[in-house]
C-alpha cells in the first residue's frame, strides 16, 4: 500500500488521539469504580504529566537511536495498551503508575512525530503541521462522538478501551509498518539539541500564550462531562456532546484556519480566538442551562484550536538562538501544562465547585490577550516573505 508520508503522521497523531479520548470520555465512570473524589482523581491523573515531564526531557537520544518507525510503534500502539488497562485497575496509585507509564510514552510520541512532520515539511516544500495537529483533534472530535453513545448504550469501560486498542492496533500497523525516518533539514540537528531547552526571558510571553491555549483545552477535554453530570445532572449523551461539541470545532479551526492567518496576520487571528476562548469559559461558568454550556464548549474548542500552532511558528521564527531550541522549550512547558492542568483544575472543583474551575482559567487567557504582541502582524509577515523570496531569487 502506497502512503504518503505526511499521512502516516496524519494516522499517528489520530490514533493517539483516539486513545486519549477515549480514556478521558469516561472519567466519570473511572472516578466512580475507584470510588474517589474530584481532587483525588486529578492527584491520579497527574501521573501522565510526570511520565511527559521526563520523557520530553530525557528521551530524545533514544528517539535517535531507535528511528521513527520504530518509536511509533512502540509509543503509538504503546500508550493505546497502556490506557486499555486502567479500567481494569482497582485502585487509584495502579492507575497512577500505569498512567506515568503512558506519559513516557507520549511524551517520546509528541517529540517523535512532530520531529518527523517538520522535516516532511522540508521535503513537500509546504507547510503540514497544523493539519498534523488538525488530525489530532478530529481523532478527539470522533471518539468523542462515538463515547458518547457508547456511555448511553451502557457499554462497559473495559470493553469500550478493549475495542479502542484492537482499532488502534490494526490500523496502526498497516500506517507505521511502511514508515522510514525523512531526513533532517540542512543545519538543524534536532535530535542531537540539548534534551532540556529553557525558555528565555524574550520566549516567555510565546510561552504564556501557549499554556494559556493547553489551559484551556485541558479544561474542555477532560472536565466537560464530569461538569454537566455534576451541575446540570444530565443523561450519559447531552453530557458527552460538551466534549463532542469542543473537539468538533477545535478540528475544524485547525484544518481550515491557514487562509485566515495569511489574510490578517497571526496576531489578529490569536487575538480573536483568545477572545472567543474568554466567551467559552464565561459562558461555561454562568451557564444557566445545559445549551448554553454547550456552547461554552463549543466557544472554548475554537477559540483555543490555532493558538499554540501561531506561538510555535513564532518560535521558530525568533533569531536568538536555533529555531528548535525554542520550539522546544515551548512544547515542554505547553505540553506539560496541558497534563497539568486537569488535576489541577480537579483541586479546584473539589474545593470551590466545578463551575468556579472554569474561572480560574480566565487570568491566564486575558495575560495572553495583554502578550500578542509577541506575534507578527499581517504586514510584518508580508514583509518577510517578500524579503525571502527575494532572497531565494539572488541564491539562483
Amino acid at each position: 500500500m502506497h502512503i504518503q508520508p505526511q499521512h502516516r503522521i496524519y494516522a499517528c497523531f489520530f490514533l493517539f488521539a483516539t486513545s486519549m479520548g477515549a480514556l478521558l470520555s469516561r472519567l466519570p465512570d473511572l472516578q466512580v469504580a475507584l470510588d474517589i473524589n474530584k481532587s483525588e482523581l486529578g492527584l491520579t491523573l497527574i501521573g501522565a504529566a510526570i511520565g511527559a515531564l521526563i520523557s520530553l526531557t530525557f528521551a530524545s537520544p533514544l528517539i535517535a537511536r531507535f528511528g521513527a518507525r520504530r518509536t511509533a510503534f512502540l509509543t503509538v500502539l504503546g500508550t493505546s495498551a497502556l490506557l486499555a488497562t486502567v479500567p481494569w485497575a482497582g485502585f487509584a496509585p495502579l492507575v497512577f503508575f500505569i498512567l506515568l507509564c503512558e506519559g513516557l510514552l507520549a511524551g517520546a510520541l509528541e517529540i517523535n512525530l512532530n520531529v518527523e512532520i517538520d522535516r516532511i515539511e522540508a521535503q513537500l516544500g509546504r507547510g503540514v503541521m497544523n493539519r498534523a495537529h488538525g488530525f489530532w483533534s478530529l481523532g478527539f472530535f470522533l471518539t468523542a462522538l462515538a463515547s458518547s453513545g457508547v456511555r448511553q448504550a451502557g457499554v462497559p469501560m473495559q470493553l469500550h478501551l478493549a475495542l479502542t486498542f484492537a482499532f488502534v492496533l490494526i490500523v496502526g500497523t498497516i500506517f507505521i509498518s511502511g514508515m522510514k525516518s525523512a531526513p533532517a533539514r540542512a543545519g538543524l540537528g534536532h535530535t542531537d539539541a540539548p534534551s532540556m531547552a529553557l525558555p528565555t526571558l524574550g520566549l516567555l510571553p510565546l510561552c504564556v500564550i501557549g499554556i494559556a491555549a493547553f489551559l484551556v483545552e485541558g479544561a474542555g477535554i477532560d472536565w466537560s462531562a464530569i461538569y454537566m453530570r455534576d451541575v446540570f445532572a444530565v443523561e450519559p449523551f447531552i453530557g458527552g456532546l460538551g466534549l463532542t461539541l469542543f473537539t468538533f470545532f477545535m478540528a475544524v479551526a485547525r484544518l481550515f484556519v491557514d487562509p485566515l492567518v495569511d489574510r490578517f496576520g497571526a496576531r489578529a487571528v490569536a487575538t480573536f480566538l483568545l477572545v472567543l476562548s474568554v466567551a467559552g469559559l464565561c459562558s461555561v461558568w454562568l451557564a444557566p442551562h445545559p445549551y448554553v454550556a454547550l456552547v461554552g464548549f463549543a466557544l472554548m474548542g475554537g477559540g483555543c484550536s490555532a493558538v499554540y500552532p501561531l506561538a510555535v511558528s513564532a518560535a521558530a521564527q525568533r533569531t536568538d538562538r536555533p529555531a528548535h531550541l525554542n520550539v522546544a522549550a515551548l512544547g515542554q512547558m505547553s505540553f506539560v501544562v496541558f497534563f497539568l492542568a486537569p488535576p489541577l483544575l480537579g483541586f479546584v472543583a473539589e474545593h470551590a465547585g466545578i463551575r468556579f474551575s472554569y474561572l480560574v482559567c480566565l487570568p491566564i487567557i486575558i495575560a495572553a490577550l495583554c502578550l500578542t504582541k509577541a506575534l507578527k502582524t499581517r504586514e510584518v509577515e508580508s514583509r518577510a516573505g517578500i524579503e525571502n523570496r527575494a532572497d531565494q531569487a539572488a541564491s539562483g
